[in-house]
């Protein structure tokens, strides 16, 4: 396939951010560099965005919710919505050239996203007609007829992370079209372009001004501002635990609403009937997929201990068979981490698993041979000899690092998987039906996948137990969690 540059070009050039309809600079006049993870090469300056600009971006918001978009009708949301879904299919390349280029993700990856995030704008818009209030018998005395609306909740500011734009842009910006919201989004410093190209083309699909705004900063210096803000009616975030308690703290100013999307450790089960030649590659790229930054990443694999053996040796030949190197190459599968911050974090886990008495069978090392020494790459890695109670097993990596364990019964196996702070996802392998069935109830996860991974629809809500968060993205009540719930009392005697 002809990869088409950006109309971002990614050549070290200027962008700018998008409030209100137009193209500014930061209030401040400052900026910084986004860099290709795989090269480290700058390929954008954007700006930094401070206090000032989140209170232009909420103000845009905010007249924009008041205004012409407040008389837009269902039809019209949805009709709106639609031409962005054609929009992006027409320019779904520059999208992932963009993704791939400012934070790592294999070309091939990013193509394979498009039902993904094609399907969502669909979705909503389909749901902007389908939202409604109920009409409601009531006990009161009299004739007194009761109902509810479903009304707008007004200004959202959402908070991305940098492994996923594309997808974690339209999950915000997507419902809050649908519902009658209108949203300031801040992406990661780490990778804002591609949301700077979504603003753009939201513009070209005739989104009224001051309807989605991109401000591009820190999370200290816009992020917090965003979440502290008096204007703003919700927060929704994706990223770590500790930045989601954090906003929590910062909304309780006007006790705003907040969704969060949040840290995950999730289990993977191998049960000893899984079959194995499906169960090998799903569970290696339930980690390796995106080189383990995934918040789902079924980092700790629980497997059989009849079976664990003959697993984790072929789990070490299919991770040791990995092509990696620049994500801008068709045949890669495994791309950079996103920062050399990152690649250190990850190499401060590498050792500690060796510190801590785990057994290295494939990977664990920084790759840096060649043209990957200018990048942030780490071989994909195995641990086995894994116990509960070593970090590599009890914290978020966010890199491509899998943790084997033996388990000898399902009831010490759910027990075990259940045993973390976090409960975003797990995954389970075997050809029984009533242990798929009981395993998916008693496992503490938003999300369960069995003889599968990854598996995500628009149409089904994805969100986590615990720490990993609360709230939903996808499904009827992702666009619940934008909407107010007015009740109406009428005397009609």
């Amino acid at each position: 396939m002809t990869i088409t540059q950006p109309r971002h070009l990614l050549d070290g050039s200027h962008r700018r951010m998008f409030i209100g309809g137009a193209w500014v600079e930061a209030a401040s006049g400052e900026t910084f560099e986004t860099r290709n993870p795989a090269t480290g090469t700058v390929i954008a300056t954007v700006p930094r965005a401070g206090k000032k600009d989140i209170e232009r971006a909420v103000a845009a918001a905010r007249n924009a919710f008041d205004g012409p978009w407040s008389r837009f009708k269902p039809h019209e949301r949805q009709k709106l919505l639609l031409k962005v879904a054609d929009l992006f299919e027409r320019h779904w390349e520059e999208i992932c050239v963009s993704d791939t280029t400012d934070m790592g993700l294999p070309i091939a990856r990013a193509r394979g996203n498009a039902n993904r995030v094609l399907g969502m704008l669909r979705y909503y818009a389909g749901m902007a007609t389908a939202l409604h209030g109920q009409t409601i018998d009531n006990s009161l005395s009299g004739d007194i007829i009761s109902y509810t609306r479903k009304e707008p909740i007004g200004v959202v500011g959402a908070i991305i992370p940098w492994n996923a734009p594309t997808a974690a842009s339209v999950w915000k910006i997507g419902p809050a079209l649908a519902t009658g919201c209108t949203v300031v989004l801040k992406p990661s410093e780490e990778a804002p372009l591609t949301p700077l190209l979504i603003a753009e083309l939201m513009a070209e699909a005739g989104v009224p001004d001051g309807v989605v705004n991109v401000v591009t900063g820190t999370g200290a210096e816009a992020g917090a501002p965003l979440a502290e803000h008096m204007g703003v009616d919700k927060i929704v975030f994706t990223g770590s635990t500790a930045t989601g308690q954090s906003i929590v703290r910062a909304s309780a100013g006007n006790l705003k609403r907040v969704s969060l999307e949040l840290g995950g450790k999730s289990p993977v089960i191998v049960c000893a009937d899984a079959d194995l030649e499906r169960a090998v590659p799903v569970a290696a790229m339930s980690v390796f997929a995106n080189s383990g930054q995934i918040c789902i990443a079924g980092s700790r694999l629980f497997v059989a201990r009849s079976i664990h053996d003959e697993f984790v040796a072929r789990l070490a030949a299919y991770a040791a068979g990995l092509r990696i190197g620049d994500g801008i190459d068709p045949e890669t599968e495994i791309g950079p981490l996103i920062s050399p911050r990152q690649l250190q974090r990850v190499e401060g886990y590498l050792r500690a698993g060796s510190e801590e008495g785990a057994r290295l069978v494939a990977g664990g090392t920084r790759l840096s041979h060649g043209a990957l020494a200018a990048g942030n790459f780490v071989a994909p890695t195995v641990f086995s000899g894994v116990t509960d109670t070593m970090r590599i097993a009890r914290e978020e990596i966010f890199g491509p690092v899998i943790s084997a364990l033996p388990f000898d019964t399902l009831d010490e196996v759910v027990r075990r998987a259940n045993d973390t702070p976090y409960g975003l996802a797990a995954g389970v392998f075997t050809r029984d039906l009533t242990t798929a069935h009981q395993l998916s109830r008693r496992l503490q996860a938003g999300s369960v996948w069995v003889n599968t991974y990854h598996a995500i629809d628009p149409a089904v809500p994805f969100g986590g137990y615990k720490m990993s968060g609360y709230g939903r993205e996808g499904g009827a009540e992702h666009l619940d969690e934008y909407l107010n719930t007015k009740g109406v009392f009428i005397r009609i005697d």
